[in-house]
């Protein structure tokens, strides 16, 4: 398995991310344990999660993710050979809301617990926060990794001009400065992070993991028509199927059918050989469906192939 140095955060991990969003909502605890097993036995290394995975779900609170995994960690004797992301900034709690220094001060320690680690390798402001000053929430990200609770640092969601103010501030502080960064970003959504974000983190060494590479399912070919849209997680899928949707899935059949790769191996292998990306994102919510996604962190599509997906989008 290929790693990769994670910008300049001083990881290394390998290409392709394993999402934890449905752990605890469309993956239940032993079903996740299992698609964890299978994504490690292959070789995988990167976790992403979130504290508040999975509040979104019927009568969940938020922390399910973390938990699942933390009891998957404990188990499996695993810890030191994974490297773990979560973010604090969209559930409230102890301390307040979005990234007051107090209220990440008490996330990260709720995170900790939950994950029963002492040290969270990767942790990301999840939002953008417009009410709490940069200088607050990067003082009280800095105070984590100087305490040895975090290793690194990351921003998700936020635009170049807030990450290049973020980036400044640090420097001019001597704290601690994003190191990665997780956008939006998929061969059917490429405003967000192509021009001057990406331009940002070429330039600041910055790793960056975009989330919804497979476009909530479209881009594995599953949902081509209406009649398909079934299960919680189809909604997003409907809004790729107008559009340039049918286009980049006829793309993608067609190179399907020179490489034997599946549609979703090809949607991530086309993220991970765009400048800048580090690992894209991606989740199971069966051990079945792992394979697809070990299958993308091997496969290199032709310069020709690359070419004629970016252009159907």
């Amino acid at each position: 398995m290929e790693f990769r140095a994670l910008g300049s955060s001083g990881l290394s991990v390998v290409p392709i991310m394993l999402g934890g969003n449905v752990f605890g909502w469309t993956a239940d605890a032993p079903t996740s344990h299992a698609i964890l097993d299978t994504y490690v036995a292959g070789g995988g290394n990167f976790i992403d999660t979130a504290d508040v995975y999975s509040a979104f779900a019927p009568g969940n609170v938020g922390g399910e993710s973390e938990t699942i995994i933390g009891e998957w960690l404990k188990r499996s004797g695993k810890r030191h050979d994974i490297i773990i992301a979560t973010k604090v900034g969209m559930l409230d709690g102890e301390g307040g809301s979005g990234l007051k220094g107090t209220r990440i001060a008490a996330a990260a320690e709720a995170s900790l617990k939950r994950l029963q680690t002492d040290v969270i390798d990767l942790y990301f402001a999840h939002r953008d926060d417009p009410d709490t000053p940069l200088a607050e929430t990067l003082e009280a990200l800095d105070r984590l990794v100087k305490t040895g609770k975090v290793r690194a640092i990351g921003a998700s969601n936020y635009s170049a001009s807030r990450l290049a103010e973020a980036l400044a501030i640090s420097d001019q502080n001597g704290w601690a400065r994003f190191t990665a960064l997780q956008p939006e970003y998929h061969l059917l959504k490429r405003d967000d992070y192509e021009g001057p974000l990406q331009r940002l983190a070429l330039a600041e060494t910055i790793g960056v993991v975009p989330y919804y590479g497979l476009a909530n399912g479209y881009l594995t070919g599953k949902y081509r028509t209406a009649a398909d849209l079934s299960g919680v997680r189809s909604g997003g899928a409907k809004a790729y199927m107008d559009g340039k949707g049918p286009a980049m899935l006829a793309a993608m059949d067609g190179i399907a059918a020179e490489t034997g790769a599946s549609l979703a191996a090809i949607a991530l292998a086309w993220l991970k050989a765009q400048p800048g990306i580090t690992a894209p994102i991606a989740s199971a919510s069966r051990p079945a469906q792992v394979a697809d996604l070990l299958a993308a962190a091997g496969l290199t599509l032709s310069d020709d192939q690359l070419a004629r997906l970016t252009a159907a989008g």
